[in-house]
């Protein structure tokens, strides 16, 4: 199967995962990732999966789960979004929720995962991530990958003390 590797499975979200959203979408933690500052409610997070079973190319996202095989337990989510059909691009976004289960491979094989379904299945053409210059766990684990930084924007996040610097990177498919 295309969505498995390395003891890992990506899966479409269920109704029953609505308490893991619940927790990881108003984690203050994960705020600065995704741009948001509000809270999310059961109800809109309950309307989200409920929608979350059209495709790609009638939302411009797909949001994946994270399984660790072979119990199933979920530990996260990868998302495409901003899917642009005519460029044949989107922007990618991972979070492994526990930091206990962070530093052990999962995301790695989870984003090999997700990049060979995005060129092979989708037909990307390039993927791309914005990552704070202070995530080096991320910026490591995306250029491992193969993405490179091809732009900076300068004091570009609003942090506790100040302006944080975002990467820009990008992975273009090599069969493309």
């Amino acid at each position: 199967m295309i969505l498995e590797n390395d003891g890992i499975r990506l899966r479409a979200v269920e109704p029953e995962d609505l308490e893991l959203f619940y927790l990881w979408e108003n984690d203050e933690d994960n705020w600065k990732q995704g741009n948001t500052l509000v809270p999310y409610s059961r109800y809109i997070l309950k309307k989200y999966i409920a929608g979350s079973g059209k495709s790609i190319f009638e939302t411009g996202q797909l949001r994946l789960m994270i399984d660790i095989l072979p119990d199933e337990r979920t530990i996260g989510t990868l998302d495409l979004y901003d899917f642009d059909h005519y460029h044949h691009r989107a922007g990618v976004g991972i979070l492994i929720a526990d930091p206990s289960d962070r530093q052990k491979g999962y995301a790695s094989a989870a984003l090999a995962c997700l990049v060979k379904y995005a060129f092979e299945t989708i037909g990307l053409h390039q993927l791309w991530c914005n990552i704070l210059e202070s995530n080096a766990p991320s910026l490591n684990l995306f250029m491992h990958h193969g993405f490179t930084i091809c732009g900076s924007r300068k004091e570009w996040v609003r942090v506790n003390n100040g302006y944080e610097t975002e990467h820009l990177l990008q992975l273009i498919n090599p069969q493309k």
